[in-house]
């Protein structure tokens, strides 16, 4: 390879980098809460502040577009999407329907190994203690990552990548929400229980049944958020 093709390849690949670290650290800041609905997002702004240079975070914003965090405002720039009770309704109603098609066909599909590591998701998340607290930044991080790692491996032998997608992206929108929000936790709910009841309803393949809990379990708790956007 000629040095000049070499020096081009290297820059691609760091630009590429860039682009993708940009595109992590502002998706990740705004689930989270820590760039509010509407906030506008100026690139000169973004880039003082990430340290990431003009080019990496515009193509940052034009892909978090794409994921319905990000809007565009006229072409002339760019602001954090925002929130309604009437857009969180539609993303529950949307992922709903998802991910009772998934599970249908996880249940029909799924195998030893599946079954396998939905106990071991569930058992992971039995063990982490999950906190209650006013403060909307102080997400219960590994609590998180571990209810979000055994509702993917519910779904997860569905056979289409496209769904299991989707289903993600459902997934952390509503995260979005609720942290936005800073819906609490229930105290008079037992949440161990109702993931117990889902994955025992899963496994012993009883579709319907696994899909009333796991539905109801998620209007439970679109109910603590819509107290909060009313």
């Amino acid at each position: 390879m000629p040095v000049t093709a070499e020096i081009q390849s290297v820059d691609d690949k760091s630009a590429v980098s860039l682009t993708t670290q940009a595109y992590e650290t502002l998706r990740q800041d705004i689930l989270a809460g820590v760039l509010p609905p509407g906030k506008k997002l100026r690139i000169e702004e973004l880039k003082d502040t990430y340290g990431i240079g003009a080019s990496a975070i515009r193509e940052a914003l034009s892909m978090l577009i794409s994921d319905i965090l990000v809007q565009r405002i006229d072409h002339r720039g760019f602001r954090v999407a925002e929130v309604s009770l009437s857009g969180f309704d539609e993303l529950l109603k949307t992922r709903s329907w998802l991910e009772e098609q998934a599970l249908r066909e996880s249940i029909r599909l799924g195998g030893i190994s599946w079954e396998e590591a939905l106990v071991l998701a569930n058992f992971h998340l039995s063990r982490v203690h999950r906190t209650d607290s006013d403060d909307r930044f102080l997400a219960n991080d590994l609590w998180e990552e571990h209810h979000k790692s055994l509702h993917k491996a519910l779904i997860s032998a569905c056979g289409s990548g496209l769904l299991l997608h989707f289903c993600e992206q459902m997934y952390d929108l509503n995260i979005r929400y609720r942290r936005v929000v800073g819906s609490p936790v229930e105290n008079a709910r037992d949440v161990k229980d109702e993931h117990d009841a889902i994955v025992q309803a899963t496994l012993t393949r009883d579709s319907d049944r696994a899909v009333c809990l796991l539905l109801q379990h998620y209007s439970r708790t679109a109910e603590l958020v819509r107290i909060k956007l009313k």
